[in-house]
C-alpha cells in the first residue's frame, strides 16, 4: 500500500497533515506540557534506557531540518539514519517506519516543509552506559532492524490492509504495546500483547483479541470509538502518553480508517498477557492505558 491513506483530495500537503496525525508525529514530537510550540521537540520520554527527548523537526535550517533533503528525510524515516551518517536511536520507530509507503513519505515531507521554523536547539538524551554511546545502534540494528516497506497480503480484504498498514507501520503500535528485551529489541512472541515497561514507567495494555487480559470483550465499534474519543466501554478516559496519541493523533483519522484498525486488531491471535493491573477495593478503575 503505498497511496496515501487520507482519502479526499489530491492536496499533498493536506494528506502529509493528516498522515503526520496518523504517525503520531505530533504527540512525540510538541512539548504541550510545557506549552513548547508545534512539533519544535517532545518533553522527556523516560525509558528502562534513560531520558531521550524528541528533536525539532520543524524547518529551522539550525535546530530543526530545514537543512535536510527529502532523500535525507526518507533515509531517517526507512532505515534509521542520520544525514551525518549517524545511527538513530530505535526509540525513534524507524523500525515501524520503514514500512511506510514512499510516496506517503513525500507528502509526510511535503507537509513538514510548510510547518513554521522554530529555533529551538534540540536537547541531549540523558542515557545510562552503554546506551550513551550512539555506535552501540549498529549491533542493535543488527540484532532486531529489518528494512523494507509494507506488504499487502492479497488474501486479506482491502479493509483488513489498511489496519494493518496503520498499526504495523505509520501507527506504529508494536513500539509501545510490545514488550522489550534487555537489549531493547520487541519481544516477537508477544507483539502487542502489552507490558509494564513501557514509556514514562507506565503499563501499555494488551490489545491483541484475549478474552482474559486483552481486548476480547471488545467490539470494532469499541476500539474505533476509543481512538476517536479517548472513553472505553466502561465509561472511564484513557490518560497520559495514550490520551495524547487519541487527542493530537487518532482523533483526527476518518471513520474509515478507525474502523480498519479496530478491524485488524479484531482479527490477530490472541494473546494471553496480564499486564494491567487490577482494580481497587473500592470498584474503581486502576488500569492504565
Amino acid at each position: 500500500m503505498v497511496a496515501a491513506i487520507a482519502a479526499a483530495a489530491d492536496d499533498r500537503v493536506a494528506r502529509g497533515a493528516y498522515l503526520l496525525r496518523g504517525g503520531g508525529c505530533v504527540a512525540c514530537h510538541t512539548d504541550f506540557a510545557r506549552e513548547g510550540e508545534f512539533l519544535a521537540g517532545g518533553g522527556p520520554i523516560k525509558t528502562p534506557f534513560g531520558t531521550f527527548y524528541a528533536p525539532n523537526i520543524t524547518p529551522d535550517p539550525d535546530h530543526g531540518v530545514g537543512a535536510w533533503r527529502e532523500t535525507d528525510f526518507v533515509t531517517a524515516m526507512t532505515r534509521g539514519v542520520a544525514p551525518d551518517g549517524g545511527h538513530y536511536y530505535p526509540v525513534f520507530p524507524y523500525a515501524a517506519y520503514t514500512k511506510i509507503g514512499r510516496v506517503d513519505l513525500a507528502d509526510l515531507w511535503a507537509y513538514l516543509k510548510t510547518v513554521p521554523p522554530v529555533a529551538r536547539p534540540r536537547r541531549q538524551h540523558d542515557l545510562r552506559f552503554p546506551f550513551s554511546m550512539r555506535l552501540a545502534n549498529l549491533g542493535w540494528k543488527w540484532l532486531y532492524f529489518k528494512a523494507g516497506p509494507f506488504r499487502p497480503d492479497p488474501g486479506r480484504a482491502p479493509e483488513w490492509n489498511r489496519g494493518a498498514y496503520l498499526v504495523e507501520a505509520l501507527g506504529h503500535c508494536g513500539e509501545c504495546h510490545t514488550p522489550r528485551t534487555r537489549l531493547g529489541g520487541l519481544d516477537r512472541a508477544l507483539t502487542l500483547a502489552g507490558t509494564r515497561d513501557g514509556p514514562e514507567e507506565s503499563v501499555v495494555p494488551n490489545i491483541t483479541p484475549d478474552a482474559e487480559t486483552g481486548l476480547g470483550d471488545w467490539s470494532e465499534t469499541d476500539i474505533a470509538w476509543l481512538l476517536k474519543t479517548g472513553f472505553m466501554p466502561d465509561g472511564d478516559d484513557v490518560q497520559e502518553g495514550m490520551g495524547d496519541v487519541v487527542e493530537h493523533g487518532t482523533s483526527h483519522l476518518a471513520d474509515a480508517d478507525l474502523r480498519a484498525i479496530a478491524v485488524y486488531l479484531k482479527s490477530l491471535p490472541p494473546i494471553y498477557n496480564r499486564v494491567r493491573k487490577e482494580r481497587d477495593q473500592d470498584g474503581g478503575a486502576d488500569e492504565d492505558w
